[in-house]
């Protein structure tokens, strides 16, 4: 007998009690203490669109009265069998964490070149633009399986197409491996996230592109910063601009707020300030046409990076006014980034000797890690835990462990 998914699961758990996919939703916001979840979230787990992330399983498992472990084999399951977009192919996901990491994009080049339309260029930038808007809304682990499809999809294209088509499909390529490796960091697993970085640096050298390979070292970079690898990190930048005066601006302004968070993980403030205000002069030139990552989409992008540089530094005043100013700011659509945003806060908050406040932001990064899966903001939840280490026993301290329970940080 094929094993159940964890969708087909749920329906089965549901439908035995003769409960409304509402009734879980109602169900599982009592036992988690949350808002967070609704019964299209239900729906999209039932359906397979999104896969219950192992704190929401633990709080389903507690609602149907099975083991957690029954409800973590058929994600497994689930995750083997993902569904991938219509226009490609469907392929094992080797999403999540504690994985080998991604295959290669081909595994067997093709002996021979074959007619490869060069609309599927323009295609792939407008599917790429949309997975964009949704990694905002859904977290990682929704579009890894489909991300990764495409990227593969996107590698043997690279390998059957004639030169010039070659070039173009490699350039978009790049974005697709950096997208890729960027959700696995999001996911958990910088392990697989490096092997997608390798991908793009030898899809950006095919491409022939100077932007492309600029890029693919600075989201390298990216990598190395999560690493805490403050050295590494600012080489990479610093070899990324060494043919700066060839290179758009918007392609500067990424190297430059990247080197300046490997500047703040070496302690040097003076030239943090230095990188980002060099960046700040240069965004008037961006073209936000041709700009596809986080300066497009995220306002106040360079003050961003400015406060997580400050609070890296411990300048916990300077952090804090910053997000008093970033965070109102934000767009509906930066759900999972305020979450992020409101945990560094926290952080500063509790620094400056405000547990209450630090209570509340940390309160809302929570919501969003139920619904996002989003591993970086766990992590930044964890520094808000250590942060309010000094009131543990006091209320307040109370008040944050059972912020944080339902998703198992500071036990």
């Amino acid at each position: 007998m094929k094993a159940e998914s964890i969708g087909q699961m749920l329906v089965r758990l549901r439908t035995a009690r003769g409960w409304t996919q509402k009734q879980v939703a109602d169900a599982y916001c009592r036992a988690s203490g949350t808002i967070a979840k609704d019964s299209r979230e239900v729906g999209r787990w039932e359906r397979g669109v999104r896969i219950p992330v192992p704190f929401a399983r633990g709080h389903l498992a507690a609602i149907f009265g099975v083991p957690l472990t029954v409800l973590d084999r058929a994600a497994a399951v689930s995750r083997r069998e993902r569904v991938v977009a219509p226009s490609v192919p469907p392929v094992e996901d080797t999403s999540g964490p504690g994985s080998a990491g991604p295959a290669p994009l081909a595994a067997e080049a093709p002996s021979t070149t074959r007619h490869v339309d060069p609309a599927l260029v323009p295609y792939f930038q407008t599917q790429l633009e949309g997975h964009y808007a949704a990694d905002m809304m859904l977290g990682p682990r929704a579009l890894l399986g489909t991300v990764e499809a495409q990227c593969r999809l996107i590698g043997e294209l690279v390998d059957q197409a004639d030169a010039p088509t070659r070039r173009s499909m490699a350039e978009v390529g790049v974005s697709y491996a950096t997208f890729a490796a960027w959700l696995h960091l999001d996911a958990g697993d910088p392990t697989a996230a490096l092997r997608w970085h390798d991908t793009a640096q030898e899809l950006a050298h095919r491409s022939h592109n100077r932007q492309a390979i600029a890029c693919a070292l600075v989201d390298r970079a990216m990598a190395r910063t999560d690493q805490g690898a403050g050295a590494a990190v600012v080489d990479l930048c610093e070899s990324a601009l060494m043919d700066a005066t060839h290179l758009s601006p918007e392609i500067q302004v990424f190297a430059l707020q990247q080197q300046a968070h490997g500047a703040s993980l070496l302690g040097e403030r003076r030239e943090v300030d230095q990188l980002l205000d060099t960046a700040s002069r240069l965004l008037d030139r961006v073209d936000v046409e041709e700009w596809g990552t986080a300066c497009l989409r995220t306002p106040n992008y360079v003050e961003v990076q400015r406060a997580t540089c400050y609070g890296r530094l411990g300048l916990a005043h300077e952090a804090h006014r910053l997000w008093q100013q970033i965070i109102p700011a934000a767009p509906a659509t930066s759900r999972r980034d305020v979450g992020v945003w409101s945990a560094r806060q926290a952080v500063a908050s509790a620094a400056l000797g405000e547990p209450e406040r630090a209570v509340g932001l940390a309160r809302h990064a929570a919501d969003v890690v139920l619904a996002t899966g989003s591993a970086r903001a766990v992590k930044e939840l964890w520094a808000v835990a250590t942060a309010m280490s000094p009131w543990q026993a006091e209320p307040v301290g109370q008040d944050l462990a059972e912020v944080l329970a339902p998703i198992g940080v500071g036990r």
